[in-house]
């Protein structure tokens, strides 16, 4: 499959919580954690569990940015 994202973060789910309709999934990024909410569908079709390594695509109009 090919994405216009360019921004592409791999790591590994650390949590992942399913409720009605939704699935809400943590991953690591080396000490980051990005934080997601997807379709129960989805995360079912892609039978998602804590420890899979997965790709964060991020496609975004505004990234903000803070000087450490």
């Amino acid at each position: 499959m090919t994405l216009s994202a360019r921004n592409r973060l791999q790591g590994e789910i650390v949590e992942l919580e399913s409720g009605g309709v939704m699935a809400h999934v943590v991953v690591r990024v080396g000490t980051n954690l990005i934080e997601s909410v997807i379709t129960k569908r989805s995360a079912d079709e892609m039978e998602l569990k804590v420890g899979d390594k997965v790709s964060a695509v991020i496609k975004s109009t505004e990234v903000m940015l803070e000087k450490d």
